[in-house]
């Protein structure tokens, strides 16, 4: 029995081009009980591999979270095997904006103690009792009402390219960082202001708006689906858009054009751009904004440093590399001094 990818992602990649099918990108989660993550892991993995699933999933006792990509002819079965776990069935699920048949190229279902990483370790907070979710239409209502108060429920990354006109944006590099700077900030507005959230596909700001009911906020309210689901009510129902620019994206795209705002500067030169690349010197991969310009002047690198690690022969820059690791931690990087117009 198949419990773990065997293939790379270069020879998954061949087969997908091989295929020649289109696939779908989607991303859904869903707050639960779960008494044993490893067996619905392991349910996850086994049939999902028969259809092809690829993507980053993750399982908890307090849920599932996935971001996926599945061959458009077993959407329908794909579905169906959803619909068959109880607490999934008619989950949410976000479809990508843009599609591309390479948004991932592994199947990786892990278990996790948390799906969002928050740093709580408050067992009096109940993950499932949420605020208020609204849909696009209700959302732009509350954004324009004076005693609302918005608040981007995302990282500092991940605003810096788009986000919703008027809105907080916390210079944080994670999600537990924001739960905690959010209360302190805003405390004086417990009783009387609304507090709407919103992050990319709902899974940040449900946590969150459980978090701040619990911490004594009155009025909690989170836009349904994210980004992601307003984007398509807004098109769907032609609504105004109060979107600007781009929604980052944790896959191969980096990113899904929204409007064609662009309201991030190239990290290099300054000059306007929203395009997030990782540095091509593999010991670094800093995640940063490049411009076409910059990209061709640095060999698509974040430094001189990195530009002439580049250049070594692959021998020479392996041995460079030996017992080092590249962490999660490539988005913190975008701090970096070198970088000298991130804001």
């Amino acid at each position: 029995m198949q419990l773990y990818n065997t293939l790379s992602a270069k020879e998954r990649e061949a087969l997908i081009e091989q295929a020649g099918k289109e696939r779908l990108t989607i991303s859904f989660y869903k707050y639960a009980h779960i008494g044993n993550p490893r067996i619905l892991r392991n349910h996850l993995f086994i049939h999902w591999n028969e259809l092809e699933v690829l993507g980053r999933i993750y399982v908890a006792h307090e849920g599932v979270n996935a971001q996926l990509s599945v061959p458009a002819e077993n959407f329908t079965a794909f579905k169906a095997h959803l619909d068959s776990i109880s607490f999934l069935e008619n989950v949410r699920l976000n479809i990508a904006i843009e599609q591309d048949n390479k948004s991932f190229l592994k199947l990786k279902v892990k278990v996790r103690r948390k799906i969002v990483a928050d740093g709580l370790n408050d067992a009096t907070f109940d993950v499932t009792d949420k605020g208020i979710h609204v849909g696009a239409e209700q959302f732009n209502e509350l954004i324009e009402d004076p005693d609302t108060l918005l608040v981007d429920m995302r990282n500092h990354y991940e605003s810096e390219i788009g986000h919703f006109r008027n809105a907080i944006t916390p210079d944080v590099d994670t999600f537990r960082d924001s739960l905690d700077i959010i209360e302190r900030e805003l405390a004086p507005y417990k009783e009387d202001k609304k507090l709407v959230m919103y992050c990319t596909g709902g899974i940040r700001c449900e946590k969150a708006s459980a978090y701040y009911k619990h911490k004594g906020f009155k009025q909690v309210y989170q836009l349904e689906g994210g980004i992601i689901e307003y984007t398509r009510q807004v098109n769907q129902k032609n609504l105004e858009n109060k979107f600007l620019g781009k929604n980052f994206v944790f896959d191969h795209r980096r990113g899904e054009r929204i409007t064609e705002h662009v309201i991030a500067r190239c990290h290099q030169c300054g000059e306007p751009c929203d395009t997030h690349v990782n540095c091509a010197n593999e010991a670094c991969h800093l995640l940063f904004i490049q411009c076409d310009s910059c990209a061709a002047k640095m060999d698509q690198c974040c430094s001189d440093d990195c530009k002439a690690i580049v250049a070594l022969p692959y021998q020479e820059r392996k041995k460079l590399r030996k017992g080092k690791v590249v962490s999660n931690k490539i988005f913190k990087k975008g701090r970096s001094e070198v970088l000298k117009f991130k804001k």
